[in-house]
């Protein structure tokens, strides 16, 4: 199951129905609350696409917030503390980022070593943020074949069947692939 949350309706929900700009620290944090406070209410696996089409302006102290604060609660690699376990397996993909909202993202993204899927207005799905070489390939070889199995990915890619296997859980604990059963699919990627 697929959920959305429009990140101007949770603004105007826990902070101000006046505008649509995320700007400030707290309230960043007001959103990042409600966020969490919706994906408390889904399944112990979720997928949610977290919208910023309707948002105007995004300053760092909200980027940080709201995406890096998020990804590092739920991505394995990046708990601050190694009894910290994720609440739940959480994937996301972030739409409607714009060119406006990048340079914030990016920034905090590789403040923290963390990366996204984020998909642009017109569609197009990328990662955003600290990836490597073999990563970046791995996941884009996923997205143009769909799910695949470890062995199919080494033979795409050219990496013997144990360093795919790594490099795709990798991508899972950073929240950028799924696995099911035998085989991952890259997020974004799915329909």
């Amino acid at each position: 199951m697929i959920n959305h949350i429009d990140l101007s309706s949770v603004l105007r929900r826990t902070v101000c129905d006046l505008y649509s700009d995320l700007v400030t620290r707290p309230t960043g944090a007001a959103v990042r609350d409600g966020i969490e406070k919706q994906l408390a209410e889904l399944g112990d696996r979720t997928l949610t696409v977290i919208d910023f089409s309707h948002v105007g302006l995004l300053d760092y102290s909200c980027a940080d917030e709201i995406v890096a604060k998020l990804l590092m609660r739920y991505c394995a690699d990046a708990a601050p503390r190694a009894d910290d376990a994720p609440p739940r397996d959480a994937y996301f993909l972030f739409r409607g980022v714009n060119d406006s909202h990048l340079d914030a993202i990016e920034t905090v993204l590789e403040r923290h070593g963390l990366a996204i899927v984020a998909e642009g207005e017109d569609g197009a799905v990328t990662l955003v943020g600290t990836v490597d070489a073999t990563e970046r390939r791995t996941w884009e070889v996923l997205c143009r074949l769909g799910r695949v199995s470890p062995i199919e990915l080494a033979r795409e890619v050219g990496l013997d069947p144990v360093r795919a296997e790594e490099t795709l859980d990798t991508l899972c604990r950073r929240r950028l692939a799924m696995r099911f059963d035998e085989s991952y699919v890259a997020v974004g990627a799915m329909p």
